[in-house]
């Protein structure tokens, strides 16, 4: 499986890029997110598209990402039954990643469905299905006024993609963090999988 793709882009619109890398031209399908990222770059610059390639009968399709974050989101919609790569493109081209977390997390039903082609029943099998994996911002989930911890993020983060309910997860880490707040993403990770 790919990474990521980095190149120059020969060719850029809304719904894909063009990335020549070493002589090879990949064509990524992307979201209006990561095509008004790419657009700021000029054709000389190289970009760097974190991918995804969904393997059918009839092809081999690349989905690209600015971010991996991004790319993260579009892996936790497509696990959700009914939502396939094009979808979750629409869907992350309707919102922004921020937007889409705070959607999920408030379970947000009519924002979803204002989205082309999500009906009602999909719109709430993604916040069920989603709820307790998806990710907020984390100076809303941290109980003290520090500022936002990559190291929780990153963890939490972790935590989510092994299986563990988001609310369990913040609880151990919050916990973590406040006992020992330079403690590295390795070390809470291991003590949060103890404590659960």
């Amino acid at each position: 499986m790919y990474d990521y793709i980095s190149g120059k882009i020969s060719e850029l619109n809304p719904a894909y890029a063009v990335l020549d890398n070493s002589g090879m031209g990949y064509m990524i399908n992307i979201s209006l997110t990561t095509y008004n990222e790419v657009s700021k770059r000029s054709r000389d610059e190289v970009a760097k598209l974190y991918v995804y390639e969904a393997i059918r009968e009839d092809a081999h399709v690349l989905f690209g990402f600015a971010t991996k974050h991004e790319r993260e989101l579009f892996m936790l919609l497509i696990s959700v039954s009914g939502v396939g790569p094009n979808t979750a493109r629409m869907i992350l081209s309707s919102l922004s990643p921020a937007d889409l977390e705070q959607c999920i997390a408030s379970g947000n039903v009519s924002l979803l469905k204002s989205v082309k082609g999500i009906g009602g029943k999909t719109a709430q099998r993604i916040l069920v299905d989603l709820k307790d994996k998806i990710k907020v911002a984390s100076d809303t989930l941290l109980d003290n006024d520090s500022a936002p911890s990559a190291v929780y993020d990153e963890a939490l983060a972790a935590l989510v993609m092994l299986g563990f309910s988001q609310q369990m997860s913040q609880k151990a880490l919050k916990k973590l963090l406040k006992d020992s707040p330079n403690i590295t993403v390795e070390e809470a990770i291991k003590k949060a999988l103890k404590m659960m």
